[in-house]
């Protein structure tokens, strides 16, 4: 058996590291109309999505995200923020991010309101689940999967908890809308007035037979559910992560692009997609996580470490994910 399925199946940090998500496939293709842009806090703006012709939108549950291709050809995935019961509009926040991939400062610098975007979805790979209580830990721009969880938890009487942090007040979206919420409790935890978070800020307790949920920034996130694993190891912790993850056993290998002629090396820290983007940046990427399949490529020589969550067995022999998977040893020759 591989390092990977040591590591995140088959030892105790699975339960922390590698929760199974499904994604859900709920929606589908569709072409929508940007009806309103609204700066949301410090370089975060929300954009509210309707159909075209005011048809009724595909229904989403807490947790959803869609799929949303940029007029730039860049596809990028948003989780779906605003009430699910209205399925007039979508609403989906986004955080402009300086060094990225270019895809939120096309959000910022771009789009206006009437422009049209195609999206796909919803979909669902981060399930809000029926608990007793709940317990939520969101940094930054994670709190967009995390704000419909927690209205919907107050919505149905169920005890929640919430410590949202971040760099500053002004830099949380949402804090109006959350401290409208009742039935919980809300913790607002911006560094600049508090210093930067520790496991037991983020964490002091975990109630008895709670659920709970983290999404953030990794650091954030690695803190948070350390600290729940160390409180109660049975409890139910669901993460979503909104950056690729740390190379975990990595070793270095090389690619052969057979299109371009290029022969790149993949360090023992990067991805394969880090790699390939060096010599080709406009090849197409979206999650980094190993679930959307944007960066599926043919393999036509090697042997792939499989470490996504979305090929099937029978595409596994000469395919892979180039964000998350890696060579077993020795080169791998790609169809790019």
């Amino acid at each position: 058996m591989d390092a990977y399925k040591l590591v995140f199946v088959e030892t105790a940090a699975a339960r922390v590291l590698s929760r199974p998500r499904p994604v859900r496939r709920e929606g589908y293709d569709r072409t929508v109309v940007i009806d309103r842009v609204r700066v949301e806090a410090d370089d975060v703006v929300s954009l509210t999505l309707r159909d075209p012709r005011r048809a009724l939108l595909p229904e989403w549950t807490p947790g959803a995200h869609l799929d949303v291709f940029l007029p730039s050809g860049r596809q990028r995935q948003y989780s779906l923020d605003g009430d699910p019961a209205d399925r007039a509009s979508y609403r989906i926040t986004v955080r402009r991010i300086a060094d990225g991939g270019g895809g939120s400062a096309e959000v910022h610098d771009a789009m206006r309101p009437g422009d049209r975007l195609r999206i796909r979805g919803p979909r669902n790979a981060f399930p809000f689940i029926a608990a007793e209580s709940y317990l939520f830990v969101a940094g930054g721009i994670g709190i967009t999967p995390i704000l419909p969880m927690v209205a919907a938890a107050a919505r149905a009487g169920i005890p929640w908890r919430l410590v949202y942090a971040g760099r500053s007040r002004a830099s949380m979206p949402f804090l109006e809308e959350l401290s409208r919420l009742r039935g919980g409790e809300l913790i607002v935890r911006p560094d600049d007035e508090f210093g930067l978070a520790g496991p037991a800020d983020l964490v002091d307790r975990v109630a008895p037979n709670s659920t709970v949920y983290v999404c953030g920034p990794p650091a954030l996130m690695e803190a948070a559910c350390a600290r729940v694993a160390s409180l109660d190891p049975s409890v139910a912790l669901h993460t979503e992560r909104f950056s690729a993850p740390p190379v975990r056993d990595g070793v270095a290998f090389d690619i052969a692009l057979t299109r371009t002629g290029r022969t790149v090396r993949v360090g023992a820290r990067e991805s394969a997609l880090c790699a390939i983007r060096r010599v080709l940046p406009g090849v197409a990427y979206s999650c980094r996580q190993g679930f959307c399949g944007t960066c599926k490529v043919r393999v036509l020589d090697g042997t792939v470490e499989h470490r996504d969550r979305l090929l099937a067995d029978t595409e596994r022999p000469d395919s892979m994910l180039t964000c998350v998977s890696r060579s077993r040893g020795g080169e791998l020759t790609l169809d790019l």
